[in-house]
């Protein structure tokens, strides 16, 4: 039995995934039964060493160690999910579901994600500060406002605020005791504000000197930005809502959609007054960097 059990743990099994109408072929080891979690026989609860591999301290340590470890970053699934985050954002939250079914968590245990948003983030307000004509200095300011406050500081005050609200508010009477984690919170976040990111500090520059600012007082002009930021805001609405639709824990999720009422309001009331966002993000860029 013993040679068995080691010859079934150096085999690897194909598993058949299917979701909706998609076929995903996966190939996953199998684990020693000392890896997975074991359940008491009485009452079925985790035991306590498994308990303590499941806490969201324990989580956390194993995210941020895996963040001195590039080796062991799968950057092509990162990427993979970039793309289909433009594309098709259902399949990028698929996986989420699937990772919950085999690593019994909803958010990423991978940084990769976060460490090529780190990067496009970079990237792009070096952009900014080209365009902006801003030296180094004012360029490297701007590069830490951005990192620091934008992304990293707005990110952890957004991603508490849905943690709260979920869990105050949609969370289905049953399932008080599986509520959402705050890592997933954060996960829904990075997904939402990468296109936002690319329409808004990528797409943007190739206009900023030649129709949004400069025209700025022709319709044109702020049609064109506000139009970007219009489909920027969109999509990080949108991707947010289906971030927490995939919860099964969550009801009445499709009151996250209500803000694109509001968002359609304002941009028509931007194109009435003739307001330019994109200006108005220009200028707050270089006050921000004097």
């Amino acid at each position: 039995m013993q040679g068995e059990r080691e010859d079934c743990t150096s085999t690897v099994n194909h598993i058949l995934y299917i979701y909706g109408s998609d076929l995903v072929i996966m190939m996953l080891p199998v684990f020693p039964s000392t890896m997975l979690p074991t359940t008491s026989p009485q009452n079925g609860s985790l035991s306590a060493r498994d308990a303590a591999r499941h806490t969201a301290g324990a989580k956390r340590y194993k995210y941020l160690r895996r963040l001195l470890h590039f080796k062991a970053m799968d950057f092509e699934f990162a990427v993979w999910q970039m793309l289909y985050l433009f594309t098709s954002p259902q399949r990028v939250y698929r996986n989420f579901h699937y990772r919950k079914q085999t690593k019994d968590q909803w958010a990423r245990d991978d940084p990769a994600f976060l460490v090529l948003l780190s990067i496009w983030l970079c990237v792009s307000t070096v952009g900014f500060g080209l365009v902006l004509d801003m030296g180094f200095v004012e360029t490297l300011k701007l590069l830490l406002w951005v990192v620091f406050i934008d992304c990293i500081g707005v990110g952890l005050l957004i991603s508490t605020l849905m943690w709260f609200i979920t869990n105050k508010y949609l969370l289905k009477p049953p399932s008080k005791d599986y509520d959402v984690e705050w890592g997933y919170a954060f996960d829904v976040h990075l997904n939402a504000f990468y296109p936002l990111l690319v329409i808004l500090h990528f797409l943007q520059l190739f206009f900023i000197n030649h129709i949004v600012v400069i025209n700025s007082d022709w319709f044109l002009g702020y049609f064109v930005g506000n139009s970007l930021w219009l489909t920027a805001i969109g999509y990080y609405l949108y991707i947010t809502f289906l971030g927490y639709n995939a919860l099964p824990q969550l009801q009445n999720t499709v009151v996250l959609l209500y803000p694109f009422a509001l968002l359609v309001l304002l941009y028509i009331l931007s194109l009435s007054l003739g307001w330019n966002f994109t200006k108005g993000l220009c200028w707050f860029y270089k006050y921000r960097v004097q």
